[in-house]
């Protein structure tokens, strides 16, 4: 027989022997039908609660290719059950289809992994989305890198009947990081042209250290709150910050202090005691971020009129708290707490109110408006009073819709309207929300409360406001003579010790705003309403006294720590001439005047006997050092 031949009839057996193995397969494959229907009717009938939802990814099988067959892992526990319940005369048949069939697997995912690695990848993604889609859950993308983005807040899904719905917690004190740097919103005002001009300027001779040296070139740690200059030197990580507890969804920290940094403090405490402005200069010769130290030579410089050094000295001690932040600690989510009662705590408040101040100043509103999101959010209490500070900023800002918004939102013990600073801001919002809705729309919009009512109604409210306004402002028309001669609005104190405070931190703080022509109109508008409202009935004046009376109750003044001079614009100067008065070493001439020009301290470092004809502020600071004496027996000068 040939080979041909042979073949032939091989090739016939094996055919024969596989069409006697289909009808035994089929009969297979209903028995296994059999056995899934009777086991999902026992898993239903088990199950007393609502059905189980659908693994999408279950659901992926059904779009692989039917040519290519089940995976051999199921092949097999299925072939198995089958093997157990045939006949003995089947078992060794079966065991030659269960190898075959393992085989067959086997070279099918080779084929799998070498020539359709990519299409099996399109195929199990794209049917993954639509499956999510169809079961109403959100395809999460990439994971931002910042985390501390505003206006992204945080979604969780939560399972209401049959729907998912997503609930949001988001934080109206969330800090943009975009518009901390108060370079950026100056190019957005002037230009960057113009900015870039001032930098030049403002950096000439500025690299040179204290001493007179120069730093080595390095690199500084890129921080959110301040831009670090180049000649500043490097982190000496003396301080650092733990993780104290999570209550209320609030992330509690708290600064602490190495061991080096604890020896700066105690020769900090001494110089302080005996008010040695030398001792705190020769502190930050060799601590340059000993916090305590560049605060007070922050206000020293400003009271001497070196109001950018001063400047410096604060984003020093910012990028140096900055720097020991805590991995966990992200305020700029407004979900991180501070709390000022920490001693060592208390350095971070004090900067951040004086950073918002300078940037305000500055012209950078918008910066100042995230600066003071920022220190409301660190300690719920306001130790600061950042909450008498957040609506001027907004209205500088032209943030009137968060304004509102904020007033809402914000959790206090009081209604925020209640305060002076929000009665009379939340009505300037209103007034220019109105003429920007009215200038796209063509038509006001009815809905809310007009920007008359609410005005009228912080006049009656605190009506005392409008008399200090009068007079700081000023506002010299005549009308407003007859205006604060009616009755109503004749007293300027309304014996809540607590809210003349406040009234006058508002004073201060806002009566800038005033000198606008529209707003001045506003309020004369809303004053005649109210004297014509006074006239006819008398006694809405005495509900507005108890409204007063119940929302500050205290008999004391409660606001005491704040003082006003904190919320005012003008700084206290001292002349020139008495600069020199105040230093009594060289170091303390480089940090005052020009960092590359050290004068000659005078000859025994004394002040000046006699104090006649001088300024009465710089004799106060002179009496603070150690090394001015004012006369002796034989000269016989004024003490």
């Amino acid at each position: 027989m040939s080979a041909r031949l042979l073949k032939r009839v091989l090739k016939e057996q094996q055919q024969q022997q596989r069409l006697q193995q289909l009808p035994r397969e089929e009969e297979e494959d209903e028995d296994e039908e059999e056995e899934e229907q009777l086991n999902g009717n026992r898993s239903e009938s088990s199950s007393s609660g609502p059905p189980s939802s659908i693994n999408p990814f279950h659901l992926l099988c059904d779009e692989d290719d039917p040519e290519e067959g089940d995976d051999s892992e199921v092949v097999e526990e299925t072939l198995k059950l089958n093997i157990t319940k045939q006949e003995p005369s089947l078992m060794e048949s079966n065991v030659d289809m269960l190898v075959t069939s393992s085989h067959k697997s086997k070279k099918k995912k080779k084929k799998r992994g070498k020539g359709g690695s990519l299409s099996s990848a399109d195929n199990v993604e794209k049917p993954l989305d639509m499956i999510l889609e169809t079961l109403s859950l959100e395809v999460e993308g990439k994971s931002s890198s910042n985390d501390g983005v505003p206006g992204k807040a945080k979604a969780t899904n939560v399972k209401t009947g049959d729907k998912l719905v997503k609930q949001y917690v988001p934080s109206i004190l969330r800090v943009d990081p975009k518009y901390l740097n108060a370079e950026n919103e100056l190019r957005r005002i002037f230009g960057s042209k113009v900015v870039k001009s001032f930098e030049k300027n403002s950096q000439a001779g500025s690299s040179r250290q204290i001493r007179g040296g120069r730093f080595g070139s390095h690199s500084h740690r890129k921080t959110v709150l301040v831009t670090p200059s180049d000649y500043w030197p490097r982190w000496d990580g003396s301080l650092s910050m733990e993780f104290l507890e999570t209550k209320d969804g609030n992330h509690y920290f708290r600064y602490v202090h190495l061991p080096s940094y604890d020896q700066a403090q105690k020769s900090f405490v001494a110089a302080q005691a005996i008010h040695d402005l030398n001792s705190i200069a020769s502190i930050l010769l060799h601590h340059p971020y000993h916090i305590d130290s560049l605060i007070t030579m922050a206000e020293y410089l400003k009271f001497v009129g070196e109001h950018q050094k001063s400047a410096d000295a604060t984003a020093k001690s910012l990028y140096a708290l900055e720097c020991a932040w805590h991995p966990m600690f992200t305020p700029l989510q407004g979900n991180c707490q501070l709390k000022f009662s920490h001693e060592t705590n208390k350095p971070l408040f004090t900067s951040l109110f004086t950073h918002m101040r300078n940037m305000d100043r500055r012209g950078c509103h918008r910066s100042a408006l995230e600066v003071c999101k920022l220190l409301l959010s660190l300690d719920s209490d306001d130790p600061m009073g950042a909450i008498f500070c957040i609506d001027y900023l907004s209205l500088r800002a032209e943030e009137y819709a968060w304004l509102e918004q904020f007033s809402e939102d914000y959790k206090s013990d009081n209604s925020l309207w209640l305060y002076p600073n929000f009665s009379y801001s939340l009505a300037i919002s209103r007034f220019y929300l109105e003429q920007q809705h009215f200038s796209k729309d063509n038509h006001a919009d009815s809905s809310n409360s007009t920007s008359n009512d609410l005005m009228k109604q912080a006049l009656m409210l605190h009506p005392s406001i409008l008399k200090k306004l009068v007079a700081k402002a000023p506002l010299k028309d005549k009308v407003w003579i007859d205006i604060v001669k009616h009755s109503f609005f004749r007293s300027d104190q309304t014996g809540i010790p607590s809210l003349d405070h406040l009234i006058n931190i508002y004073v201060e703080r806002n009566y800038i705003i005033w000198r606008l022509p529209e707003l001045q109109k506003l309020l004369q508008d809303a004053a005649k309403l109210v004297i014509e409202t006074m006239e006819t009935n008398e006694s809405d004046a005495n509900d507005w006294a108890c409204v007063r009376k119940e929302a500050f109750p205290s008999e004391k003044n409660e606001y005491g720590h704040l003082l006003v001079s904190d919320f005012s614009d003008s700084v206290p100067s001292i002349p020139p001439e008495n600069l020199q008065n105040f230093i009594g070493d060289p170091r303390m001439r480089g940090l005052a005047q020009d960092e590359d020009q050290v004068a000659n301290q005078p000859g025994n470092g004394h002040a000046p006997r006699d104090v006649a004809n001088r300024n009465a502020l710089a004799v106060l600071f002179e009496s603070m050092l150690p090394w001015v004496h004012y006369g002796d027996e034989d000269d016989g000068g004024a003490d």
